[in-house]
């Protein structure tokens, strides 16, 4: 088989995950003196590699409705399974929380620490509307996906889900940066949140969720040794504003509501304590980077299957 033939099927966001597969792999086996897992991570790595290949050849060869569907939405599934993998790699490969670094340059920046600034406004109401806002980003990229494919079939669609993929694996890149656990450990006692900051209906069954998601364990003394480092940049802004983004550019119809929502998503990562204000704003540079580069690898490998490689 040639070259040409064997990617021609990959769409770009086929691409920019195979990519980021072989990357972790290579990583694991860099540091797999430290990476205890590795020697599974490693093929589980390649065999996702293999299982993109396969699924857009026979996307691109049989057509058939549920193969488009599978080739599309395994996205979804592909970048949650890798944020898990992070969870196995960040902390031994580097194993500094910069929760200092980040708590200075806000202090430097507002001259407060922010979380407990905002602390003065809570309230019960708040709170619940600002844990569902937030907790509304798991719903963001089935809504905007959904809603492109309507409007603009599988070629929008593909280039909608590439800009979000490929800023989910440029957050990624941030954890191994600059590892941080956040302020509800830091500035704020995790264990007292639902004290301190206390919903209505659904803020505490939400916030186990998004624990569990992030592997604190539950009603352990030491939750701060089990949370995954996934504060900085804060993917929730940066990939919120992908989405509102896309939902725009795309003139989609829920791009509204998926704006209301957003805005007290974004609001909500410092409210709730889970992001420093550096962390939100990084994030959304992040976004434009994400954009504007994204933008750049979607007209190069579209020029690259119609010319040839």
């Amino acid at each position: 088989m040639t070259l040409r033939k064997l990617f021609a099927p990959l769409n770009p966001a086929d691409l920019v995950t195979i990519s980021f597969f072989a990357f972790l792999a290579l990583l694991n086996l860099v540091f797999h003196a430290r990476v205890s897992d590795w020697y599974w991570l490693v093929p589980a790595n390649a065999l996702g590699i293999c299982f993109i290949f396969f699924l857009a050849h026979s996307a691109e060869k049989r057509k058939t409705k549920l193969l488009m569907q599978v080739h599309r939405w395994y996205l979804y599934v592909a970048v949650v399974l890798t944020f898990k993998e992070l969870y196995l790699m960040v902390r031994p490969i580097h194993p500094i929380d910069y929760d200092t670094l980040l708590i200075s340059i806000d202090r430097w920046l507002f001259g407060v620490n922010p979380t407990e600034w905002l602390a003065q406004f809570s309230h019960p109401a708040l709170t619940e509307i600002l844990q569902l806002g937030y907790s509304s980003y798991y719903l963001l990229f089935i809504i905007v996906g959904i809603d492109v494919y309507r409007k603009h079939s599988w070629q929008g669609y593909d280039r909608a889900a590439f800009m979000i993929v490929y800023g989910f694996y440029l957050s990624y890149l941030g954890y191994f940066l600059l590892p941080a656990v956040g302020p509800r450990f830091t500035l704020h006692t995790f264990e007292l949140l639902n004290q301190e900051l206390p919903g209505l209906f659904f803020t505490e069954p939400l916030r186990a969720f998004i624990n569990a998601g992030e592997s604190i364990p539950a009603h352990l003394a030491n939750p701060v040794d089990f949370v995954q480092r996934d504060v900085f940049p804060s993917g929730h802004t940066q990939l919120s504003l992908v989405v509102v983004y896309c939902a725009f550019h795309f003139k989609v119809a829920s791009r509204w509501l998926l704006a209301s929502l957003i805005t007290l998503l974004v609001i909500g990562t410092v409210y709730l304590r889970y992001h420093y204000v550096i962390d939100v704003i990084s994030g959304a540079l992040l976004f434009l980077f994400t954009v504007w580069s994204g933008w750049k690898i979607i007209a190069w490998w579209e020029h690259k299957r119609n010319v040839g490689f």
